[in-house]
């Protein structure tokens, strides 16, 4: 299975408490984009095969020749939207109540769709931002109608480049209540667009965003693999009650485990999926902190690679607990 990385593992790591980062010597105008992508390369080697980057914060048209230099023969996997790091979208973009501020919004999102198009990358959409704060705030079925326009133009700008759109949910941050915040949501849009005859949109799996809303990882996968819209993983961990994108296999060690072994019964990675990562190494050394996501996944990968997956799944129809775990901690050197 191929991997990726969200370049942003190598910013300055702001938080509200400490907005200058605390590793301001990656801050952006400090150190660009190129050189970051240069700085992962050189450390990473190949156990990275491509990377991520927000449009246009991260990547545009402007830096594209220094970043693919900097690559040095990696690949550009997807190009994720940025309206959520915009001060003009702070009240929503693709849902922002006043018609300009959306327009230009959506402006921005069929741009971003054209530019990871023209790049043979796939689109990420999370819409952080879009959703609100307060209850009396927002005007919801109006909300939900700009949101499905808004995504329904990506998509189809990205099927005539023959790229997929990856949708992400997340229960809240920025906007403290995201309108597609858990897993329903997500396939609602899904859908709403498949309706319209949009059938070029998967999902991309962020196990935190699961993680916090109580989701259980390889149950999803496997549900998203039947329905033909597992799309991407974005593999990280956390405590379940923050966005912590903590290095993977950190927290959620069983949960983790059980993922990877739903990843290899539905065969992820065989037609091209792969598992990016999307790290947010707050005082670790980003290098360090990729490195051993990537070391502990090939770990816990190579466990369920162990499982007796035919006596498991004697288990798993008789709901035998018992059982399953011994069969899971022998595969563990139990």
């Amino acid at each position: 299975m191929k991997t990726s990385l969200g370049i942003w593992a190598f910013g300055p790591m702001i938080t509200r408490f400490v907005p200058a980062g605390y590793q301001p010597e990656h801050d952006y105008h400090a150190e660009p984009v190129a050189d970051k992508v240069h700085r992962a390369v050189a450390g990473l080697g190949d156990m990275i095969d491509g990377y991520e980057f927000h449009y246009p914060n991260e990547l545009s048209p402007e830096n594209l020749h220094d970043v693919r230099a900097a690559l040095a023969g990696h690949d550009i996997y997807c190009i994720a939207g940025g309206l959520h790091l915009d001060p003009r979208f702070g009240r929503g973009g693709l849902v922002n109540p006043d018609d300009d501020v959306r327009g230009e919004a959506r402006r921005i999102v069929r741009e971003a769709a054209d530019f990871a198009g023209s790049l043979g990358a796939n689109l990420i959409i999370w819409p952080g931002g879009e959703g609100y704060n307060y209850p009396f705030q927002a005007p919801y079925a109006d909300s939900w109608r700009w949101l499905i326009e808004g995504l329904g133009e990506a998509a189809e700008i990205c099927a005539r480049h023959n790229v997929l759109l990856f949708l992400e949910h997340k229960h809240s941050e920025p906007a403290m209540k995201i309108l597609m915040r858990n897993m329903g949501m997500c396939l609602h849009v899904v859908h709403k667009l498949r309706a319209q005859g949009i059938d070029n949109v998967k999902l991309n799996m962020d196990w935190q965003h699961l993680l916090m809303n109580g989701e259980h990882l390889p149950e999803y996968a496997a549900l998203l693999h039947a329905e033909d819209l597992l799309g991407h993983q974005h593999a990280n961990s956390g405590w379940g009650v923050f966005d912590d994108d903590n290095m993977v296999g950190t927290t959620a060690f069983m949960e983790t485990l059980e993922l990877a072994l739903e990843l290899r019964r539905c065969d992820y990675g065989a037609r091209g999926e792969r598992l990016g990562f999307d790290l947010y190494p707050y005082t670790e050394d980003q290098v360090g902190a990729v490195k051993r996501s990537v070391l502990n996944w090939r770990f816990i990968a190579s466990v369920a690679a162990k499982i007796d997956d035919a006596a498991l799944r004697e288990a798993q129809h008789d709901k035998d607990a018992v059982r399953a775990y011994e069969i899971v901690y022998a595969a563990l050197g139990a």
